[in-house]
């Protein structure tokens, strides 16, 4: 009997675990997402995050330089800007390179234009991993490079793009350097 006792007790523990501990953590909201307002990057660039976004690490190296990254449910979505003297396509090709030069990454088609709501033009494309799927794109502005990648599971990507792809756009900069 006792047997009996403390063998229900383990099945208990272990079906808590496995149902009400992940039941519970799918209710509670794992942070605020940030408003669907502009963020400045660096001085002059910034972007309006996809809605619901959550910030999860932010630094302001100073004004020609910046990066933010959102979480948008499974996917990360990095901005970064640093000094650069080149035009898109060597920004681009620095961006690919430094995507190919990782472990298992590949870059998996030509580069496309992309233009932002504000006119900003850049080139970008796909690139996979190991169960990973993701996008990338550089845009230059004067003394500036503009990167952004975005990194998410395979059977997540296209429904994760669409939201993502719409902030891209939104990415812009004010003329001043």
């Amino acid at each position: 009997m006792r047997n009996l006792l403390g063998g229900a007790a383990v099945l208990a523990v272990i079906l808590g675990i496995a149902f009400v501990l992940p039941a519970i953590d799918r209710a509670v909201p794992a942070g605020r997402g940030v408003p669907a307002l502009r963020h400045t990057i660096a001085d002059g660039i910034s972007v309006v995050p996809p809605t619901g976004a959550l910030i999860a690490k932010r630094t302001r190296a100073g004004p020609a330089s910046g990066s933010i990254m959102f979480l948008i449910g499974p996917a990360r979505y990095v901005i970064s800007v640093e000094p650069f003297d080149g035009d898109a396509a060597k920004a681009s090709q620095r961006l690919r390179t430094k995507i190919q030069n990782m472990r298992g990454y590949q870059v998996t088609g030509p580069e496309s234009p992309v233009v932002t709501d504000s006119g900003l033009s850049g080139l970008g494309s796909d690139f996979t991993a190991p169960g990973r799927s993701g996008r990338y794109v550089a845009f230059v502005v004067p003394g500036r490079a503009v990167e952004v990648t975005v990194n998410v599971s395979e059977t997540d990507f296209e429904q994760a793009c669409l939201p993502i792809d719409a902030s891209i756009a939104s990415i812009s900069w004010n003329g001043r350097k």
